[in-house]
């Protein structure tokens, strides 16, 4: 099926902007849909295309990227392979899996220059990265992200155009649901977050309605992941810390440590198998903020950071790997409000997801209790207005929210918004903004 993505716009603003004057590069990691809505965007906008696959290409088309000094004889070879006619200014070729072709890549900046058609490039940031060393980079490009399908698209693969609109009015004019309604919104987010974003799992949702076969398809996908990391990482390591993140954010502890999961590591090795993994887009890193302000990027902590996927659908799978899909009780605890306390973890990788597809970095903080030797944790820090706004994840109902209030007492100055992000309805408590987690997206 093709979906409806948010991208699609900001494509055509590529278009109607730059006409021409760079090529676009749709980067995100495997599987999230780079290479369907490329072609589908060629098909709608433009008269013709070419959609040249590196992947399976063969070493005809390969060797044309060897010698650009007649852009005329490669345009008019490729027409003839791919039986296509390119019409100037009205066409684009599509370089699909770019990273499989570094030359393609390079060649961008002569044939933007050229200006006779458009192009665009899809790929793996992580594999692009690893196959530039000996090119050299374009200037000559616009570059998007594309991550899991969001809340919104998930709906619309639903055929529901009502929701969001729906729910986006309430949170603006902080308008309770009700209890029933509420409860029902809950029931359709949390679907979502036992199936996912990533297109195919969407897909066989939509067209089997069978949970077994979209965990297994979510499998397949993660099992494909897990085949890159032992790609950059043949000793397993970032399989390893891949395969750990539900386990040690189930652990409810300030960080993600490391020495649990890999014992005896160097940081710096640590490090560069995180920066691997950060450029695969598969994972989401959440630093520590040690002097949280609106500037928190300049004081995070590089050695104290949760790891969380890109995706609550795959980590669900991820969680219970070892397990056949029938003894997998989360799904069902899920759907049917029963999620124990200790399975909260998944609302809070689910908020940083919904975080970030909305284009926050994300950061935390943690400071000790007087009164004893726990942490006080906020869950996620947003900069706006140059303040900042703390967010209390509970999977829960329960209002309780100690933390927040810890850290208003630390940095009252600082604060512009609270937020206890629960499952009930929308309410203001004093100046906390108590949420529902669907509604996270507006934040």
């Amino acid at each position: 099926m093709i979906f409806e993505r948010k991208l699609y716009q900001k494509m055509l603003e590529w278009k109607r902007e730059f006409d021409g004057k760079t090529a676009l590069l749709i980067k995100g990691a495997r599987r999230v849909g780079k290479s369907t809505l490329a072609e589908e965007f060629a098909k709608n906008e433009y008269e013709s295309y070419i959609l040249i696959d590196f992947s399976i290409a063969s070493k005809e088309v390969n060797s044309l990227f060897e010698d650009l000094s007649d852009l005329n004889y490669l345009f008019l070879r490729l027409q003839m392979i791919y039986h296509v006619n390119l019409t100037e200014r009205k066409s684009v070729i599509i370089f699909d899996e770019v990273q499989m072709q570094p030359l393609a890549r390079q060649a961008i900046k002569h044939l933007v220059k050229d200006h006779r058609y458009d192009y665009i490039e899809t790929g793996s940031l992580l594999s692009i990265k690893k196959n530039i060393k000996d090119i050299v980079i374009p200037s000559e490009e616009t570059r998007l992200q594309l991550y899991p399908l969001d809340y919104e698209e998930f709906r619309w693969a639903l055929g529901d155009n009502v929701t969001i609109p729906l729910l986006r009015t309430a949170y603006e004019n902080v308008r309770p649901l009700g209890n029933d309604l509420n409860r029902r919104m809950l029931r359709d987010f949390r679907l979502y977050m036992l199936v996912g974003g990533m297109p195919q799992a969407v897909d066989t949702y939509i067209t089997t309605n069978n949970m077994s076969m979209v965990d297994q398809m979510k499998r397949n996908i993660l099992e494909l992941y897990e085949d890159d990391f032992r790609k950059i990482d043949p000793t397993g390591r970032a399989s390893m810390l891949f395969e750990a993140i539900p386990a040690e954010l189930n652990k409810n502890a300030s960080r993600y440590q490391v020495s649990s999961v890999i014992a005896g590591e160097k940081e710096d090795r640590v490090r560069e198998i995180l920066a691997d993994m950060q450029d695969s887009m598969t994972v989401y890193i959440s630093y520590h903020a040690n002097n949280p302000n609106a500037g928190m990027a300049f004081h995070k902590d590089p050695g104290r950071y949760k790891l969380f996927l890109c995706d609550t659908g795959l980590f669900v799978t991820l969680a219970f790997w070892d397990r056949d899909f029938t003894d997998n009780e989360i799904y069902e605890k899920l759907l049917n409000d029963k999620l124990s306390t200790n399975l909260g973890y998944l609302y809070e990788n689910m908020v940083a997801q919904m975080l970030k597809t909305a284009g926050n970095e994300l950061f935390y903080y943690s400071f000790p209790k007087e009164t004893s030797n726990h942490n006080y944790e906020v869950d996620f820090l947003l900069a706006r207005k140059s303040k900042i706004c703390p967010l209390e994840v509970k999977s829960s109902g329960y209002k309780t929210h100690a933390s927040l209030d810890a850290f208003q007492e630390k940095f009252s100055d600082r604060i512009w918004k609270r937020y206890l992000i629960y499952t009930k309805d929308i309410r203001k408590n004093t100046d906390i903004m108590c949420l529902p987690v669907y509604m996270v997206p507006f934040l």
